[in-house]
């Protein structure tokens, strides 16, 4: 599996949000992932994949509204 190269900001980041939703970091990535599609211009990402194999699972878009239970974790 692909472990990304945080820099020292985002890794500090990360840590503070998985601290405030009382969850580990790799949780609070999945978390932002989560979140990101409904602030991204689709067509933007879109025309940017180059893997036309995932559109139907792809989240964004399938993911207009986050899930509330979702928000609710970092309230």
């Amino acid at each position: 599996m692909y472990s990304p190269n945080f820099s020292e900001l985002a890794a500090v980041s990360v840590r503070r949000l998985a601290w405030a939703m009382g969850a580990n970091m790799g949780q609070a990535v999945d978390a932002m992932v989560l979140l990101l599609p409904g602030h991204i211009n689709q067509e933007k990402i879109c025309t940017a994949c180059k893997d036309s194999t995932k559109c139907v699972s792809c989240i964004f878009k399938a993911c207009a509204v986050p899930p509330l239970a979702l928000l609710d974790l970092l309230k």
